[in-house]
């Protein structure tokens, strides 16, 4: 079992549970997946970009990326339903908790001039919402192999009905927020 699921079940949980005023541990918000995009207006043009872009998705999560088309043509886009707009990895369990402590403990300290993560990009049902901007902030992506830089945007799913709760559990887990000020 990962560290974090194991100290997330013994010690977080306990609380979050008091903090919360939750009568049942299996009312305690808790991680449900992880999701990880990226695009690129270029996929459907430049096949080498999508296959280097597919490599270094699945060396940072540790599983294959999914291809995701273009549901509806914009023309303002110059895009067609069917072209190639985007690769995404939905991550679930053990993988989801490494990811996230991968993310929390090495990738966000790494980033230039890091302040904390916004405590704005809450959703209404609990979800928090990051965006990167360079993938070459993971350890796994090797600069010289990656043929441009692109950012990914990384949606952490809860199942907290609330913002408030999900800070909380996003905040024992070891999300770094930036001080209120």
């Amino acid at each position: 079992m990962n560290l974090l699921r194991q100290k997330y079940q013994e010690q977080i949980v306990p609380k979050l549970q008091e903090e919360l005023g939750l009568k049942h541990a299996m009312a305690v918000p808790k991680l449900v997946k992880i999701t990880i995009n990226t695009s690129s207006r270029d996929f459907h043009h430049d096949k080498e970009l999508l296959d280097n872009s597919k490599e270094w998705l699945a060396a940072i999560t540790g599983q294959a990326p999914k291809v995701t088309v273009a549901k509806k043509a914009i023309a303002g886009f110059n895009l067609r339903e069917g072209d190639l707009v985007g690769l995404s990895v939905t991550l679930r369990g053990d993988r989801m908790y490494d990811f996230y402590q991968k993310l929390v403990d090495v990738v966000l300290p790494q980033t230039k001039d890091f302040q904390g993560v916004k405590r704005t990009s809450f959703d209404g049902q609990g979800s928090y919402t990051l965006g990167l901007n360079e993938q070459i902030i993971f350890p796994e992506v090797e600069y010289d192999k990656i043929k441009r830089i692109q950012g990914l945007e990384i949606s952490i799913s809860t199942s907290a009905r609330d913002p408030k709760g999900a800070a909380l559990l996003l905040t024992h887990l070891g999300m770094p927020f930036a001080k209120e000020e």
